[in-house]
């Protein structure tokens, strides 16, 4: 019995088990980064500053207007099939001015849906909403760092526009809210 075949089929499945565990948790580079983006449909990106990430372009990395400008050490991982992301920065000497949702109730969401190394491991007890975007995020201050993720839920007020939120104009917003 030629047992060639077994066994070349039995090491091709252990490269590819080995592959699929380590693969997400490889340092980024030029090879990672072109499987994660097929495979998985994750992109990542580092910014310096928060004024380092790009304002047009790759709209995926363009960061929410409420982050401040000299945040530093930005990360960003994105679903390149969805809304779907995270963001994790240090605060500079601009202080987040808290999350909040201006015009009703922000919809419950179920958690992150991506995975990064510098994600921790569990945020829901800190996170509150913060809705001055198109999407709602999740948003959990520790000391300095800041985590914020979204899956895509528009925010409360938000217009959906071929399929993409936009923000509603200043005179959707009722009175006395910010």
């Amino acid at each position: 019995m030629n047992r060639r075949p077994l066994v070349i089929a039995a090491a091709t499945v252990g490269v590819l088990a080995t592959a699929a565990l380590a693969l997400p948790n490889l340092p980024p580079n030029p090879v990672t980064d072109t499987l994660n983006d097929r495979f998985f449909k994750e992109k990542g990106r580092h910014f310096a500053t928060a004024a380092d990430a790009p304002t047009r372009g790759d709209l995926a990395f363009v960061l929410p207007s409420w982050i401040p400008k000299d945040a530093t050490d930005v990360r960003v991982r994105v679903r390149t099939t969805g809304d779907a992301r995270l963001i994790r920065f240090t605060l500079g000497k601009t202080p987040l001015d808290g999350p909040q949702c201006a015009v009703s109730a922000p919809a419950k969401a179920g958690g992150p849906h991506l995975k990064a190394r510098w994600w921790p491991g569990d945020t829901r007890a800190e996170e509150r909403p913060e809705c001055r975007g198109p999407h709602q995020y999740q948003v959990a201050v520790r000391g300095k760092k800041v985590y914020a993720w979204t899956d895509g839920t528009p925010s409360p007020g938000a217009r959906i526009q071929d399929g993409k939120p936009t923000l509603a104009p200043a005179s959707a917003v009722p009175a006395g809210r910010p």
